[in-house]
């Protein structure tokens, strides 16, 4: 059963002390999904962050605001990123001026390093064809064509050459507890999770959400992906670990104890979206094509973008399982007809 005992999330600036020495706390977003879950971990000589929120003067002033108020001045001895997207990772650099060790997965921190010095005025030739390959609408396409794409730079303060690599098996010790170090995959490479040893905590970050399940999305840089089935492996591998009485900090959302229940739900849901969309198949369909079997529900234009590469990652899956095939129409999209 997956219970939620803080249904009121913390105000902007405030923090709400969720177990004996662990406070949590949030960061506001611009999107359709509004906020980052933070917290922090009370130490004899300062607190343990773990992930930060984008970086922008919003949040600095938030950040500031919680470590006069809630954190009591106290100094920031070390930070924890998850995984490498800007909503966990944008303010690493901020903290690090002031003194924090960064700690986090290698993958994460060659992703960051790499994507904030990868600034386009417009999008690269590769990412317009991965596009096309999609069968993202022309007229959206023509759009990107031309216009500024995100760039990670612009909500993310650059990461320094030095950092603590957190490892798949390694333990860490913070906030009175030692934690074991387990990584996931599919919403980001090497996606960190701690387990506390006494058995009280999980810190999931975007692996372990309650009620909403993260973008499995691929992109022009490694177009092939397949992130369903890391996913689906990722969960299946938790579940070995999970117990009731475990409390989930995770990145967006409440927390919650339950995470039996919620890998159990996490994995069903992706397959019964592949059993969906492999009947959708009968005919040849472009990801673009794909958003109702999927997602069961109208795609606006602001999740346009992160539905189409969710897409693109299911029809992968169907793909590299020998469930469905792929051409190339005269059009230039990826065409794929269950088999």
């Amino acid at each position: 059963m997956i219970k939620t005992p803080f249904e009121v999330p913390p105000a902007e600036g405030e923090a709400i002390e969720v177990a004996d020495g662990v406070l949590w706390m949030r960061l506001p977003l611009p999107m359709a999904l509004d906020h980052v879950n933070v917290f922090a971990f009370g130490d004899p000589d300062g607190w343990t962050i773990v992930d930060t929120g984008f970086a922008s003067k919003r949040s600095r002033a938030i950040w500031e605001q919680l470590l006069a108020g809630p954190l009591g001045g106290k100094p920031v001895r070390r930070l924890i990123v998850t995984h490498h997207h800007p909503d966990h990772v944008g303010l690493a650099g901020w903290f690090i001026e002031m003194g924090a060790e960064l700690c986090m997965p290698r993958t994460g921190w060659l992703m960051a390093r790499m994507l904030t010095l990868d600034v386009q005025e417009v999008p690269s030739p590769e990412a317009v064809t991965f596009y096309q390959r999609a069968g993202m609408d022309t007229a959206v396409l023509e759009n990107r064509r031309t216009e500024r794409p995100f760039n990670f730079a612009d909500c993310v303060v650059p990461l320094p050459q030095g950092y603590t690599r957190l490892a798949e098996g390694g333990t860490i010790r913070f906030g009175g507890r030692a934690w074991d170090i387990r990584m996931g995959n599919g919403h980001a490479p090497e996606h960190l999770t701690l387990w506390s040893r006494s058995g009280d905590l999980v810190i999931g970050g975007d692996q372990l959400l309650l009620s909403i399940s993260p973008n499995l999305g691929v992109y022009p840089t490694e177009p092939d992906a397949d992130p369903v089935k890391d996913w689906i492996e990722s969960c299946e591998k938790f579940h070995l670990y999970a117990t009731n009485e475990q409390f989930i900090l995770a990145g967006h959302k409440v927390p919650y104890f339950g995470l039996p229940k919620r890998l159990e739900q996490m994995i069903t849901n992706h397959h019964e979206a592949l059993d969906r969309l492999l009947a959708f198949l009968d005919t040849p369909k472009s990801a673009g094509e794909c958003f109702q079997p999927l997602f069961k529900r109208k795609i606006g234009s602001g999740e346009y973008g992160l539905a189409l590469v969710e897409a693109v990652g299911h029809l992968n899956h169907l793909h590299q399982t020998g469930l469905a095939s792929r051409t190339l129409t005269d059009e230039g999209a990826y065409a794929f007809c269950r088999l």
